[in-house]
């Protein structure tokens, strides 16, 4: 060993006789640092000196948090954030279908928190939320330097508490002091249209998205559709794996999506259908983001479809979650997906093959979107 690398290993050995990580999982933190010895002396150096010069005593375990928790933010990646054990815990329910909250998916929009969709029938939904709204402030705190998953951690609470929401559209600003409930997500819902046409909407992708969906397609095959309309308006997303579902009912044998990671390796999911069975449009705008956009995109670049509505949100990027010990875990952005054609959609979103305005139906009871759908398949069921 050179006198240098005996010199660093002699500090390192010095620090930690003076300060005992508490946690296995800290250890392994900051090994996997050793490469930049200079940093983990320092980094632990500053704990030490707020443990034995700060004015109050603080916890070993929240000095810690701080740190793991100020990497994950200095990437700069909305989608990357550690979660203490409440954010955690509230994550993997949702993904279960079933949380307290009011109803609102979220999403960092030119690093403004921005509503992607308020979920049907729910409390955001009811009071008028719309996709595009920005979040300013959240029971008066500033949302400006706000994480995206503290903000939807502070968004939720137990059944019957309130909380207020301050809104940004256009140029208007108001409050809205929304009642939490039990927000109890179905994916999938459908029915038969005139002259046979199909319609299913999808609200999200949870664990159990993809096998209603095929429930409520073989329901809807059982009745004599001719032809099919997929809403993904508004549907922010969710599980991968449940959109590769989804699709594998639409698009023929072949790719639906390929994962990439930084160092090129690449996971590409399969479709295993034989042959599309049905002319489809799919309904997208600028809320459909992330699975929403994984099932828009496989349709598109296969011609399975045609996209109508208008440009989607623009999240192409894949999340892990990495538990760590305490019951807190890290959510961390280790891919970009790609289309079949190779398109990356990430920050750019993808342009609907006919372009209609969302028409406020929601508001005006209206649906132009859905009517021109309609008119598209309807004209390909005889061809």
């Amino acid at each position: 060993m050179s006198n240098r690398n005996k010199l660093i290993a002699g500090a390192i050995a010095l620090v930690l006789a003076t300060f005992v990580l508490t946690s296995v999982g800290y250890f392994y933190l900051l090994q996997s640092w050793s490469g930049d010895a200079a940093g983990t002396i320092r980094l632990i150096g500053v704990v030490q000196l707020i443990k034995s010069r700060y004015v109050e005593n603080v916890p070993v375990e929240t000095l810690m948090n701080g740190a793991i928790k100020g990497a994950v933010n200095s990437l700069g990646d909305p989608h990357s954030v550690y979660m203490d054990p409440k954010m955690y815990k509230e994550f993997m329910i949702e993904t279960k279908g079933s949380f307290g909250g009011v109803g609102i998916m979220l999403g960092v929009k030119d690093k403004v928190l921005t509503v992607i969709s308020p979920i049907e029938g729910t409390p955001s939904d009811k009071a008028g939320i719309k996709s595009g709204d920005q979040i300013v402030k959240i029971d008066s705190q500033e949302t400006k330097d706000m994480v995206l998953d503290e903000a939807v951690n502070k968004i939720r609470g137990p059944e019957g508490t309130q909380v207020v929401l301050t809104i940004r559209r256009n140029q208007d600003t108001r409050d809205y002091a929304l009642m939490r409930s039990n927000i109890q997500i179905k994916t999938v819902s459908g029915k038969m249209l005139t002259n046979q046409i199909g319609y299913i909407r999808l609200s999200m992708f949870n664990e159990n998205t993809g096998d209603d969906f095929a429930n409520k397609y073989q329901e809807l095959e059982s009745q004599g559709m001719k032809a099919m309309i997929l809403d993904l308006r508004d549907d922010p997303g969710g599980l991968l794996e449940e959109s590769v579902k989804v699709a594998g009912k639409l698009i023929p044998k072949g790719p639906v999506v390929s994962v990439v990671q930084r160092d090129g390796q690449r996971d590409t999911q399969y479709s295993d259908l034989e042959k599309v069975k049905y002319p489809l449009v799919v309904l997208v705008n600028g809320g459909s983001a992330s699975a929403s956009e994984i099932v828009a995109g496989a349709v598109q670049d296969t011609k399975s479809g045609v996209l109508l509505g208008t440009k989607t949100y623009g999240k192409g990027s894949v999340q892990t979650i990495m538990r760590l010990d305490g019951g807190t875990a890290i959510k961390l952005t280790i891919a970009k997906y790609y289309t079949p054609s190779g398109r990356c959609i990430n920050g750019i979103g993808i342009e609907p093959d006919y372009k209609v305005e969302d028409s406020g139906y929601k508001d005006s009871g209206r649906d132009i979107q859905l009517e021109k759908a309609m008119e598209i398949v309807a004209g390909k069921i005889h061809q």
